[in-house]
Order: structure tokens, then C-alpha cells, then sequence
């Protein structure tokens, strides 16, 4: 493959990942409740002056968080597509991902907590 064919791939990698969120964002509530916590969240952290090892570990919580519910999503859309019809696995399986995305959102909140609370 020659580098104007791999550049070419590399660029169409990251328009399937931007299309991937945005479809994400378009379809799934929850994606569009954790993306107006993250702005909420970037906004006090402007107001508070965080320091760069707190947007450093605020980054990181954001990004567990908006990574979750991506994967989560992911994997509903795919028990949706090879089981349609109601299946007691399938169901434990959505249930499973959410539960992490859950699971990660609360370690968020608690890290949040532990950062913006003494500031405020």
C-alpha cells in the first residue's frame, strides 16, 4: 500500500470513529446526559481554576465515562442484531454493560466529588 492510500485509511479511521459518536449521541440518552455533565463539569473546573494534575485525573474520569456508554452502546446494537427476540442471556448481557458504564459514572462522581467539594 502506498502512503497516499495509508493516509487515506488513517483519515477515513477517524471519520467512521466521529460518525460512531455522533450516532451515538443522536440516538442513546444517556450519551447526551453524560456529554452535559462533562460540560458542567469542564465549566466549573474553568471557574475553580483547576490545577493540571486535577483536569488531568477530570480528563480521565471523562473519558472512562464517555468510553463506557461507546462500548456500552456497542454492545447493545449487537445483541439487538443476533438476538431480536426476547433472550434471558441477551437481556443479562445489556444488563452487564450498563451496569459497567454505572459502575465507571459512579467513579467519576467520587473522584469529582473528592476534587470539587473542598473548593467549593
Amino acid at each position: 500500500m502506498n502512503p497516499k492510500q495509508e493516509c487515506k485509511k488513517l483519515i477515513n479511521s477517524f471519520k467512521y470513529a466521529i460518525e460512531g459518536f455522533i450516532s451515538s449521541f443522536k440516538t442513546e440518552r444517556n450519551m447526551k446526559i453524560h456529554i452535559l455533565a462533562m460540560i458542567l463539569v469542564i465549566a466549573l473546573g474553568v471557574y475553580l481554576k483547576l490545577k493540571l494534575i486535577e483536569w488531568c485525573i477530570i480528563a480521565s474520569a471523562i473519558s472512562l465515562v464517555i468510553g463506557g456508554e461507546l462500548f456500552n452502546t456497542a454492545i447493545e446494537t449487537i445483541v439487538d442484531m443476533v438476538s431480536p427476540e426476547k433472550n434471558p442471556k441477551a437481556k443479562l448481557a445489556k444488563d452487564i454493560s450498563a451496569a459497567a458504564v454505572l459502575a465507571v459514572s459512579i467513579g467519576a462522581a467520587i473522584v469529582g466529588g473528592l476534587i470539587f467539594i473542598p473548593k467549593i
